[in-house]
């Protein structure tokens, strides 16, 4: 097997251009494939060398993360989004967060992957270049196409993830067979966004792809306005809305039966989580809006 190490995105890139190696970060996921046999690849590309692709920083109101940053790396830095920090929390082992990066999680294009749902809540972007085209940004939900395919062009890498900053509640929550070390059966993230005064909940491991799940943001939208909540810490929105919120979200997810967990049990799960994040996030609102 042939191993690229270069120290440098350019050079990466000049390897991806000439030639089609497998681009190995963390190795979290292709390691498995390979000692599983399932996986032999003729060549790697190995980016753990580039610093520079490393790393959160905040620049004129977004927030940017490398694609090497790993999963530990996001728990440890206080600028880290809450959303998806928590969902770093639940990745596999400590040995795994402190391998597993962003741009692993992003490129695997799984629907289960922990950071995914969080990403997409955040409206996030990609960054990946090419040697010969340059860079282009990509919304994350146009990025994540299927099951383990993503819009990355063979000679591109990603570079970066980007989203806009916001202070308002961020929930995530997963359920999987165990307590932990456990792959996603549902997951959900919740952002809300007090500056836009908008919602936006992402559903992971129940369809093809990472979804919004529309109708119940909106129905959380009009009841937090309808309440003023925005404005007053006093403000309640009743458990039947909730109740709805969770229901609407199950009515988006598109499951399928597998050896983790039935399609039936999969639109229930994401049913209570989405009903479960939604209560917190109002009780975060408030005490944001009753501290304002």
């Amino acid at each position: 097997m042939e191993v690229f190490q270069p120290t440098s995105l350019e050079e990466a890139l000049e390897v991806r251009r000439r030639s089609s190696p497998v681009v190995v970060a963390g190795g979290t996921d292709l390691m498995v494939a390979v000692n599983a046999r399932r996986e032999r690849p003729s060549a790697l590309l190995d980016l753990s060398r580039i610093g520079r692709l490393r790393g959160i920083r905040h620049d004129t109101g977004r927030t940017l993360v490398g694609a090497l940053t790993t999963f530990s790396d996001l728990v440890r830095t206080p600028g880290c989004p809450p959303v998806l920090a928590a969902a770093s929390r639940t990745v596999g082992s400590p040995q795994i967060r402190n391998r597993g990066t962003v741009g692993g999680n992003l490129a695997t294009g799984s629907p289960a992957g922990d950071a995914l749902p969080p990403l997409v809540a955040l409206g996030a972007e990609v960054s990946v270049r090419s040697a010969t085209r340059g860079t282009r940004t990509i919304p994350v939900h146009a990025f994540l196409l299927g099951p383990k395919r993503t819009a990355l062009a063979d000679d591109e890498l990603i570079v970066e993830v980007s989203w806009p900053a916001t202070d308002g509640p961020q929930l995530f929550s997963k359920v999987g067979p165990r307590n932990a070390m456990v792959i996603a059966v549902a997951s959900v993230a919740l952002v809300v966004d007090p500056r836009t005064r908008r919602c936006r909940l992402a559903l992971g491991a129940v369809a093809p792809t990472v979804v919004r799940a529309a109708a119940a943001e909106a129905l959380l939208n009009d009841a937090l306005a309808e309440a003023g909540a925005w404005e007053q810490p006093a403000a309640e929105v009743g458990d039947d809305v909730l109740a709805d919120v969770g229901r609407l979200a199950a009515t988006t997810a598109e499951p399928i039966d597998d050896h983790r967990g039935t399609a039936g049990y999969r639109r229930h799960a994401v049913e209570v989580l989405s009903r479960r994040v939604a209560g917190w996030a109002v009780d975060d609102l408030r005490a944001l809006v009753g501290g304002a």
